[in-house]
């Protein structure tokens, strides 16, 4: 088998899951029809299947992508967000913050206002899981008291964490893609600034115009402020920098603390919601660990370098080498499901590549941290889509479908790399 070959052959796991789940879904026009764990076992096996190697090192191979560290932590954030979610929404927590931001909110803002508050604390904290983890319940809670789509207000919470992950001077995209090219954050910032301030200014308008339709129903009773403090502290202690972690611990013993304090629940219910919970994140779990499984089987088949090869080829001018980044780190987020990962594969090639067309490094580091956030923000497998389905009990289809944000983001993209030649004069190519 050549290479070409060997390349396609070692992605073939990620097309039959995109072929499963996606073309499946779309054919019978029910994405309920088709569970995506099944989908993923069914993927997740082929890769086994295709490998090279007695079948107990490719066991033991996927085995070790499965296990690895990166997925073992968001595990463990999957566990303690199940736990806080379901005994802060056990104790009232959910409603009481959700009626204070009726009665905060006009509804005309509510979606606004929930969309920049996304955007703000993604930015301050530098990560995207954090954000919907602390708002996406809320979002839930907001949708059922005003007759509007779950998957809506969870998008809306996934495009503002998009927002932060891709433009936050401590998000790990950023970090990754300035220290591979040799560039400032801050220049990296201002470069980045022109490609996605145009498309949240736009989805603020969409939520804005979304805002006035619908009608909020009244809080039924008094709003015990008391019980908003466990998401009060959950964004506050966000905001301040703490771990994931520790901030969900947080919130737990607030929840507990609260919940036993206002008599809302005793003991044994608390532990009850705490249990039912983390057993409310075991598909998105398994998801996790097949999908962990079968992208280290398709890397170590050579899949990411093949695409990378199919790259490296001769390139024409400097507005398809951007072109080629763009697609490169995407393809590569794609295949990874993580945007770091995918930044951190590309950057070597992209580099080159900058040199090669004496493209300005700041903006090579904006493409990549761009499109890999874009790709990530829409694939129904990456760890934000999942966290926010799992947290607002909806398909990911139906959160991507109102995803916004990420599209505009991928548009004005690749719009910036059609006229960025036209405003800013290049050096020509080195022999």
């Amino acid at each position: 088998m050549n290479r070409h070959a060997q390349g396609i052959y070692s992605l073939m796991p990620l097309i039959a899951f995109l072929v499963i789940y996606l073309g499946g879904s779309i054919l019978l026009g029910d994405f309920y029809k088709i569970p995506i764990t099944v989908a993923f076992l069914v993927a997740a096996i082929a890769s086994v299947i295709i490998a090279k190697g007695n079948i107990q090192d490719r066991i033991y191979k996927f085995s070790q992508g499965a296990s690895d560290k990166n997925i073992m932590l968001m595990i463990w954030i999957f566990i303690m967000a199940g736990a806080f979610a379901h005994s802060a929404r056990a104790i009232g927590s959910v409603d009481a913050t959700v009626a204070l931001t009726l009665q905060v909110l006009p509804q005309s803002l509510l979606w606004t206002g929930l969309f920049i508050a996304s955007c703000f604390i993604s930015l301050s904290i530098g990560t995207s899981v954090g954000t919907i983890v602390a708002l996406v319940p809320i979002a839930a809670g907001l949708a059922s008291h005003t007759n509007t789509s779950v998957g809506f207000v969870a998008a809306i919470v996934v495009g503002g964490a998009l927002f932060g992950d891709n433009l936050s001077f401590i998000s790990d995209t950023t970090i990754a893609a300035t220290q591979l090219l040799g560039c400032k954050m801050s220049d990296k910032f201002r470069a980045n600034i022109r490609i996605v301030l145009p498309a949240a200014i736009i989805a603020t308008i969409i939520y804005t115009i979304a805002g006035t339709s619908g009608s909020a129903s009244e809080p039924t009773a008094d709003i015990d402020v008391l019980k908003v403090l466990p998401y009060l502290a959950v964004i506050v202690l966000s905001l301040i920098g703490l771990n994931v972690m520790i901030v969900l611990l947080v919130g737990i013993i607030l929840s507990a603390v609260v919940g036993l304090a206002t008599h809302s629940v005793d003991i044994w219910q608390f532990i009850e919601a705490m249990g039912s919970g983390i057993n409310s994140m075991t598909e998105l779990i398994t998801i996790t660990l097949l999908a962990g499984g079968m992208l280290q089987m398709i890397r170590i088949g050579g899949g990411i370098n093949y695409i990378i090869s199919i790259f490296s080829y001769r390139l024409t001018g400097s507005r398809s080498a951007e072109f080629v980044i763009a697609a490169l780190v995407s393809l590569c987020n794609l295949c990874t499901a993580n945007n770091t990962i995918a930044i951190i594969t590309a950057a070597p090639i992209a580099k080159d590549v900058s040199e090669k067309f004496d493209l300005d490094n700041k903006r090579v580091a904006s493409l990549l941290d761009t499109f890999s956030c874009f790709v990530q923000g829409i694939i129904p497998y990456g760890a934000q889509m999942l966290m926010a389905s799992s947290l607002a009990a909806v398909s990911p289809i139906e959160i991507i479908n109102n995803l916004y944000y990420p599209y505009l983001v991928g548009l004005f993209g690749l719009l910036s790399i059609i006229v960025y030649p036209i405003f800013f004069k290049r050096k020509k190519i080195k022999a």
